[in-house]
């Protein structure tokens, strides 16, 4: 039993690392695997979701290892605007500030929406179904900026790049907008970096700016709702303490890994590939979900 725990966790722990910050549903991925891997002593036992927010805790702690000079200019900012009451749009104070207001609307929905959301875990063919939605959401976002993209074709090179928007001029509506597309995330299949980087194309951030601004909104969030399940890991017996500890570690280097890589991959890269990814693997999960039941 020791070593099938082991397994279950390292295995969990990766895809919570990867999936976090790809945008293709961590939750998603959380709830399907173990269905199609026929794990359902593990599904079904009230140490599930306990593991799986130990292992979000570990990815939070490695996105602010990994952002630390951003947060570190948040708090400043914290301190800045109490002293003097204003701040600048267009600042760093400002960046701050929008990265305050854009985790509003998901963590309020979070804490309202928690109980049926927790409902959702125990339907991997639902959760499937959420996963092709995705797929369908990052293409159209993606479509929708090609089209913008193919409108400004006879523009100059400055003109061209002056079209899509740095982070700092966003007002707090627009950012409070990306927000809610953050609010998408809680339920499994939908991807909480996926949802707000279409949110920030549809204001014209670059990819850039985008999965920038997805990483840094999805991290307080992500730490808010482990250290809230937390005591809920303190009266389970299933997963031994040091194994937990190896599974947030896991899920915090592959998260650090995986965000390193797609800030790279964001300067030039597109968002399609995950969408067939996702219709793939959500369609192939319906299909076997619903002849081959565990």
């Amino acid at each position: 039993m020791l070593i099938q725990r082991i397994i279950q966790t390292i295995v969990l722990a990766l895809l919570q690392g990867v999936t976090e910050l790809f945008p293709i549903s961590s939750l998603g991925h959380t709830v399907i695997i173990p269905s199609l891997l026929h794990w359902n002593n593990l599904v079904e036992d009230p140490s599930f979701l306990p593991i799986v927010v130990a292992l979000h805790l570990g990815t939070s702690i490695a996105l602010i290892l990994y952002f630390w000079r951003d947060w570190l200019k948040v708090i400043k900012t914290l301190f800045n605007t109490a002293r003097t009451r204003k701040v600048e749009k267009g600042t760093d104070d400002w960046v701050s500030w929008l990265i305050i207001i854009g985790t509003i609307p998901g963590g309020l929905l979070g804490v309202i929406l928690k109980n049926k959301i927790e409902a959702l875990f125990k339907s991997p063919l639902y959760t499937a179904a959420f996963l092709v939605a995705n797929g369908s959401l990052l293409f159209l976002g993606e479509a929708l900026r090609r089209r913008s993209e193919a409108k400004i074709k006879a523009y100059s090179p400055q003109e061209r790049e002056s079209h899509f928007r740095p982070l700092r001029s966003l007002s707090i509506k627009e950012a409070l907008m990306v927000g809610i597309m953050q609010a998408l995330a809680l339920i499994p299949g939908f991807s909480r970096s996926g949802a707000t980087i279409v949110g920030g194309l549809a204001v014209k951030l670059t990819h850039e700016d985008a999965a920038r601004f997805s990483f840094l909104l999805g991290t307080p969030i992500i730490l808010a709702a482990a250290v809230l399940e937390v005591p809920s890991l303190l009266h389970q017996h299933t997963f031994p303490a040091w194994l937990i500890v190896l599974g947030m570690v896991l899920s915090g280097v592959a998260a650090y890994l995986s965000t390193k890589f797609l800030e790279k991959y964001f300067e030039k890269g597109r968002l399609d590939p995950f969408a067939y990814y996702c219709w793939a693997v959500g369609l192939i999960s319906i299909l076997l979900l619903t002849f081959f039941p565990g």
